[in-house]
């Protein structure tokens, strides 16, 4: 069961439950209101789409031979011999369709709108790591993350408890995918070596790394200007809060390499929450 659990890698979920939290504080910000079991579900079916996606990557990227002793990141379940790629996939097929049918509760809420929107979710988790162009392993996984784990989740939670959707959603999606695409990017810098000798050509590839940690820098600090002139109603003050971890985690990158980069890598999704709890703040404040 422990194995299964460091495969599922937990660590990773902030980046499925930061958006959500963020869209659910928006609506409540804006309606008053709080649909509780819609959101609960929303939770569990996001954290749920994210678990899947971990354990296809998982078996997607043995096969592929991607994940070497070389590997600098966490231990993977299939790379470690813990089980077969095999099992690791009906693993991650269990989640999606976990994911699936507890979406189909939030289709009655819905509707037409969000069926689409957690089928292409799930379709682009399998579509990851997986297919004749897998998502991974060109330039544009930066582009997935800000627009499933920004703009589509912030949006579709929002959409749920309001059934509309506003500018301020969008904007508050942008922003909250810009930190997530930076986890990526840092996944990406870490495994620089590696994923070129396995034939992955990231954006990091594309910039090389010294480009790549000012790309890193702007990632983590934009959304705070971003959500304090996006006409969101909040008081942007406690934002600024966010400014000191962002620049302590900039300059830890120019000075860290190999393995330590994971726990750099930890923080940056934890300050991605960070910045959501500081926002669901200021919303808290503006309303008060």
């Amino acid at each position: 069961m422990q194995r299964w659990i460091e495969a599922a890698r937990p660590r990773t979920l902030p980046l499925a439950i930061s958006p959500v939290l963020a869209g659910l504080f928006l609506a409540l910000a804006q309606s008053g209101r709080l649909a509780f079991f819609t959101a609960l579900a929303t939770l569990i079916a996001a954290g749920g789409i994210q678990i899947g996606t971990n354990l296809h990557n998982d078996a997607a990227d043995f096969e592929r031979g991607t994940d070497t002793p070389d590997r600098l990141g966490p231990a993977r379940a299939a790379a470690q011999g813990w089980f077969s790629a095999a099992q690791v996939k009906r693993a991650a097929h269990l989640v999606f369709l976990s994911s699936f049918l507890l979406g189909l509760l939030l289709v009655v809420r819905g509707g037409w709108p969000i069926f689409a929107l957690g089928v292409t979710a799930i379709a682009a988790g399998y579509a990851y790591t997986s297919g004749p162009k897998p998502i991974a392993y060109g330039p544009y996984g930066e582009l997935f993350v800000l627009a499933f784990f920004g703009i589509a989740a912030v949006g579709g939670t929002y959409y749920l408890q309001t059934l509309s959707l506003s500018a301020q959603a969008v904007t508050l999606g942008i922003a909250l995918g810009l930190p997530a695409a930076a986890v990526l990017l840092l996944n990406n810098y870490r495994d620089f070596d590696t994923d070129r000798i396995a034939g992955r050509r990231t954006l990091c590839h594309l910039l090389g790394r010294p480009a790549a940690r000012i790309v890193y820098a702007v990632l983590l600090v934009s959304p705070i200007p971003l959500l304090m002139i996006g006409s969101l109603p909040l008081q942007g003050w406690p934002l600024l809060l966010a400014l000191l971890p962002a620049a302590l985690l900039i300059r830890q990158l120019w000075h860290t390499e190999g393995r330590a980069l994971n726990q750099l890598l930890a923080r940056t999704g934890q300050y991605q929450l960070a910045l959501t709890l500081l926002l669901g703040l200021g919303l808290l404040l503006e309303a008060w």
